[in-house]
């Protein structure tokens, strides 16, 4: 089941990643590029950082062939993203919490202590997004907006604990993607949000 929710999730950040360079006017290798960094980048750090080689896409050429697709039928489908918008943030969540567990995943596999878990699931999870915002030129969406890091962060914690607790990987896999996907979308819903720092030095003076 983990394995669909993937192909979904990446097909959809690919096609997030599309149109965040539609948004800078991006040529065609431009949107295919940012369609691959948002849909495979958190994965590619993940195994990067916790010496997990070879980076997991370099096995499955699919995922290219997939990501790159998906950002070309972005640019035909343009005209007709907006009303797919609600469609967007459910396959977004989804991606989120599949993206999450599946690094964490990764890290167990390798033995890593738990905050080094915690933390491979996060970043597979955000960084795709965070890299594709910043080569947008944007500050990173999942640092301004409702939940979303604190999302990932505490499927991962929920995924470990009963994990820890020995319960089954199939009803682990079911319930921590439930309440991911159902924190996410109440985050969403009632525009939760952790409390903002804004700075000036003309407000000390």
């Amino acid at each position: 089941m983990l394995l669909y929710i993937y192909l979904i999730a990446i097909t959809a950040e690919a096609m997030s990643g599309a149109l965040a360079a539609g948004r800078r006017n991006m040529d065609i290798f431009g949107v295919c590029v940012i369609a691959f960094i948002t849909a495979l980048g958190g994965g590619t750090i993940r195994d990067i950082l916790l010496g997990h080689f070879p980076v997991s896409w370099t096995q499955h050429p699919e995922y290219i062939y997939l990501t790159v697709s998906a950002g070309l039928l972005t640019v035909l489908l343009a005209r007709f993203m907006h009303h797919l918008h609600r469609l967007f943030l459910l396959l977004d969540a989804m991606g989120l919490v599949a993206f999450t567990i599946i690094g964490c995943n990764v890290a167990l596999e390798l033995e890593y202590h738990t905050a080094i878990v915690v933390m491979a699931g996060m970043i597979t999870g955000i960084c795709g997004g965070v890299l594709r915002d910043i080569l947008c030129q944007r500050v990173p969406v999942v640092f301004r907006h409702e939940l979303y890091a604190s999302v990932s962060m505490l499927v991962a914690l929920l995924y470990l604990l009963l994990d820890h607790f020995g319960i089954s990987q199939d009803i682990n896999l079911a319930a921590s993607f439930a309440a991911g996907i159902a924190l996410r979308v109440c985050a969403i819903y009632w525009h939760l949000s952790l409390p903002t720092f804004s700075y000036s030095p003309q407000q000390w003076k």
